[in-house]
């Protein structure tokens, strides 16, 4: 039999729901009470919306309050030592303390999760703590779901190796250790729920597709059999994603139920694993068939086929067919989306239309007579009419083919044009900067939304954020930042506003998908060749330099993190579409050199994202993600200023491609990470400019003088102060005024306590 399992719901809402319940919570706008009310509100109406759109495994435990990650930790009780002993459920002001810090508590440190744009909280490990069972989050969700709506679900659980892998504060060869200590933990909790009655819990385990776990496979097989052994009566459906799994042949002999695979990201690998080594006739195949990370309908006859085939082949004892991942990376539903282009959005499937997909799947699957034949033709016949939007664009086509090696250089080394721009610039001596945006106010929102109304018209709406950027530019020359930013007021979003500006995106009302906590980001849509058309950022850029004599940087979002922060078409490959972005960008940059501005920023944050799960494919990709970037920046003049930014990623794995960007500064996330890729800049320098974030923005504390300037100080061990820059990890747009004026004033203050000391130096 074919059946339906869902591997996680989007937790924000139709309409960011738990975003504003979150936001208001923090703001004491409502109470402790009144914010889990709604909160279970929203986590009900999930579960009752999937049941009854007919999926047979809804999925609980996949909503939070911020992270699963972070509930898991909190759940066992992995809470560092800063935040105080923790012996039963952290209330929710530690909770909360945890992602993002307090007055005088740093948070735990945030990076993205696994190739996605979606950031977990980094547990963190120390000897001093004993796992235990605080909690039991998923047996919680499962009650209530029970009790509440009468529906018994599948618990999903992060698995114990895969959570023990995301964490840092231990040594490698300490991992099997710490697995063994907190397994009796995992099956107290498991143990839990198989007495409450769970049939199915879904633990996912995305490590199993890395090479890593090459070398534990044995352990963890032992690990599994303990688990099973100590709760016969639940069936256990090991779930991975994101890729082909690495070594299939022994994990098809774990002792669990069933297996869940990725067909869809990892098709080719896991169908010549099955193919090699077939599937077991004891276990259930789960088929995620539907991709989880993009927004396009299923072509299904395609699956129908693949589904078929794999029963005929392995016939496994029961298939659910299932999204390629948990749907947390797409939209909600498509519902409202009525402003896209007809063939557009009759070729789109967000969360709830990809369940209807499943529904229709399962009828077609298990009915050899069904009349469903229509339905599943006219889904061909939306991806065939979309294509068909997408007229070559010769224009475009000719400019990408005309392009020589020469493009991809600057004219000069890094250590020829370096000075060459310190003449033109005349900055001290460890400047200072920030990252980019200013936060956005509750006013420029009600403008913007007044503007896109026709309530204000163009000029209204461009007085309002002209005032805006002034008053910004006034309050930077009063805390003495050394080089402005004109704070990107007239932006929604770093990708959405470019995607605006420029031809082949599609955007949408209410596609909105979490990034960050309350964070939710509104992907465009690349759907047809994407070209230049007039210049995007120079107007505002020029107005803001006109306003004081300090430099004011040019601000653009690069080609890589355009592409990996959209909904992209399917039938180009990335460094098609990336080179697209790349000379479009190209011609910005030409725009705002030409408008006489001496510093230029194009941010690539998603590079080490997008970098491919399996490192036998990651120079290739980084081969053509640092042209793409080459390809928009190196037609400027030696004296013009390339700088970059990079934020919440492991640097020290593309140290090699941040350097064949040939920015000449690069500012980098450092803070919230507790410095840990000074370690790495202690064996091997960076030898362009350079800025290590001083101060985490995510967190609403405002650091002292003398803890930036020992993060100054610290930094200035590893790197060079003749290249060094001062500025905050990240953007501070989701900051609010007081904070951002109050953490930058002494930003600055500290920069010139720690200047005086090396100005006597050099």
């Amino acid at each position: 039999m074919v059946y339906i399992s869902n591997l996680g719901y989007p937790r924000i809402g139709e309409n960011r729901e738990w975003k504003k319940t979150l936001e208001s919570f923090w703001q004491k706008k409502i109470s402790e009470q009144q914010f889990e009310k709604e909160m279970k509100s929203l986590r009900l109406s999930s579960i009752k919306k999937q049941h009854e759109k007919g999926i047979d495994l809804v999925p609980v435990n996949d909503f939070t309050y911020y992270d699963h990650v972070l509930d898991f930790a909190t759940m066992v009780g992995w809470v560092p030592n800063r935040f105080g002993e923790i012996n039963e459920k952290p209330s929710l002001e530690t909770y909360f303390a945890l992602a993002r810090g307090s007055k005088n508590i740093v948070a735990c440190e945030m990076t993205k999760w696994f190739n996605t744009n979606y950031h977990y909280i980094v547990p963190e490990y120390n000897k001093d703590q004993q796992s235990k069972l605080i909690y039991n989050k998923p047996l919680e969700a499962y009650k209530e779901a029970k009790a509440e709506l009468g529906i018994k679900t599948k618990p999903v659980i992060l698995g114990i190796y895969t959570f023990v892998q995301l964490a840092k504060g231990y040594k490698k060869e300490e991992k099997q250790g710490i697995i063994s200590k907190l397994l009796n933990v995992y099956i107290q909790m498991l143990k839990e729920l198989e007495s409450e009655g769970v049939e199915w819990v879904q633990i996912d385990e995305p490590f199993f597709v890395l090479e890593e776990v090459r070398e534990d496979i044995n352990f963890i097989k032992g690990i599994y059999k303990e688990i099973s052994s100590a709760v016969p009566s639940l069936s256990i459906m090991l779930q991975t994603y994101f890729e082909a799994v690495e070594q299939y042949k022994e994990l098809i002999s774990f002792s669990v139920s069933g297996i869940g695979l990725d067909f869809v990201h990892g098709k080719e690998g896991n169908l010549q694993s099955i193919i090699e080594h077939g599937f077991p006739t004891d276990k259930v195949l789960g088929v995620g068939i539907l991709n989880g990370r993009n927004i396009w309908r299923n072509d299904l006859n395609e699956s129908i086929n693949l589904i078929k085939s794999l029963q005929n082949q392995i016939k496994p004892n029961d298939l659910w067919i299932q999204p390629s991942c948990s749907l947390l990376h797409v939209p909600v539903t498509k519902i409202e989306e009525e402003l896209v282009d007809a063939t557009l959005f009759e070729a789109l499937a967000f969360a709830d239309e990809k369940l209807e997909e499943l529904v229709l799947l399962k009828n077609v699957l298990n009915d050899p007579n069904s009349s469903y034949e229509n339905e599943v033709n006219y889904a061909k016949k939306c991806l065939i009419n979309l294509k068909q939007l997408n007229e070559e664009n010769k224009t475009v086509q000719n400019e990408l083919k005309a392009i020589n090696e020469g493009d991809f250089k600057r004219p000069v080394p890094f250590h020829l044009r370096y000075p060459l721009q310190n003449k033109l610039l005349k900055l001290p001596i460890l400047p200072t900067t920030t990252i980019g945006s200013f936060p956005q106010t509750k006013e420029i929102k009600q403008a913007r939304q007044q503007w896109r109304k026709g309530v204000l018209n163009d000029t209204e709406y461009e007085n309002l954020i002209k005032l805006k950027m002034k008053e910004w530019i006034d309050i930077q020359e009063s805390i003495d930042i050394d080089v402005m930013v004109h704070g990107e007021y007239e932006r929604t979003d770093m990708v959405e506003y470019f995607g605006e500006k420029l031809k082949g995106f599609a955007f949408t009302k209410k596609a909105w998908v979490q990034s960050y906590g309350s964070r939710c980001v509104k992907p465009p849509i690349i759907y047809r060749t994407v070209e230049f058309t007039k210049p995007i950022t120079v107007n505002e850029t020029s107005y803001a330099q006109s306003l004081t004599s300090k430099p004011v940087k040019g601000m653009l979002t690069g080609p890589v993190t355009i592409l990996n922060w959209s909904f992209i078409r399917e039938d180009l490959s990335k460094e098609e579409i990336a080179n697209e972005i790349a000379l479009a960008l190209r011609k910005e940059i030409r725009a705002l050199e030409e408008a006489g501005i001496s510093i230029i920023q194009v941010d690539e944050p998603a590079i080490r994202e997008g970098l491919p799960l399996k490192k036998e494919e990651w120079n290739q990709y980084l081969n053509w993600v640092t042209r793409a970037f080459r390809l928009a920046t190196s037609s400027v003049q030696n004296e013009t200023q390339i700088h970059t930014h990079m934020c919440y990623s492991n640097f020290s794995d593309i140290v090699d491609a941040i350097i064949a960007l040939d920015a000449d500064v690069i500012s980098i996330e450092h803070a919230r990470s507790h410095q840990e890729f000074s370690n790495y800049l202690s064996e091997s320098p960076y030898p362009f400019g350079i800025g290590l974030g001083v101060y985490d923005i995510h967190s609403p504390r405002v650091p002292s003088v003398e803890e930036m300037e020992e993060n100054i100080l610290s930094s200035l061990k590893v790197c060079d102060p003749k290249r060094f820059w001062i500025n905050p990890d990240c953007g501070l747009k989701t900051r609010n005024e007081t904070e951002v004026i109050d953490a930058l004033s002494n930003m600055v203050k500290s920069a010139k306590k720690v200047r005086e000391i090396y100005y006597s130096i050099i």
